[in-house]
């Protein structure tokens, strides 16, 4: 086997048997981490302590997740200005979250051979996003309602904060926006293949 040292250096070839002792004189395991590989990879290390440590790395990375969905805000096409403020700041939040937001206009009776009192309310709604979103699927008929899809723009977003860093700073020092104090196996060396300890190991890339 090809025998690789808890610091990731290769020790070369080396028997089974030489390969356990060396592990057993650091207190730690043996652990084949590339069985298909000719001649099969096993390396030193401490298992309890990697598999602790991949799970943590598991667990860092689904709570850094961002789960992206379409939300959808219902509009009428005669709605009071408080409802419309309340309903687009609201759009305004799932846009934030990283979201995209279906826009829906809901005509009802004769409201439908109006469709450009829908179209109104979805360029309002597009314009106040300005900045925010963009618009990713526009305004279109669908049977009785009128729907428009927002995207989050995050290139827009990003330069909309840089100008505003720029904006704060250039009036709080009259000049810059820039501070010029700032620079820029088991425990004990048992070998932990099952094919060798009757013990199972989960398989591991190479580090």
């Amino acid at each position: 086997m090809r025998l690789v040292d808890p610091d990731g250096q290769q020790l070369g070839i080396k028997p089974l048997p030489e390969a356990l002792t060396i592990a057993r004189g650091l207190d730690l395991d043996l652990v084949e981490v590339a069985p298909m590989a000719n001649p099969p990879v096993c390396r030193i290390m401490d298992y309890g302590k990697f598999k602790f440590d991949e799970a943590q790395r598991a667990k860092e990375s689904r709570r850094k997740a961002v789960h992206v969905g379409i939300k959808e805000m219902k509009y009428r096409p005669k709605i009071g200005p408080g409802d419309f403020d309340t309903k687009t700041r609201q759009v305004g939040k799932f846009l934030d979250e990283g979201h995209k937001v279906k826009i829906t206009i809901m005509f009802r009776g004769r409201e439908v051979f109006h469709p450009e009192l829908g179209k109104r309310i979805l360029d309002r709604i597009a314009e106040q996003m300005d900045g925010s979103a963009k618009v990713e699927a526009e305004p279109r008929l669908d049977g009785r309602n009128m729907v428009m899809v927002l995207a989050p723009d995050k290139r827009a977003k990003q330069s909309a904060a840089s100008k505003q860093r720029t904006d704060d700073g250039v009036a709080s020092n009259g000049s810059t926006a820039e501070d010029p104090g700032v620079s820029g196996a088991a425990a004990g060396g048992n070998e932990t293949n099952g094919n060798v300890a009757g013990q199972a190991a989960p398989a591991a890339e190479e580090g």
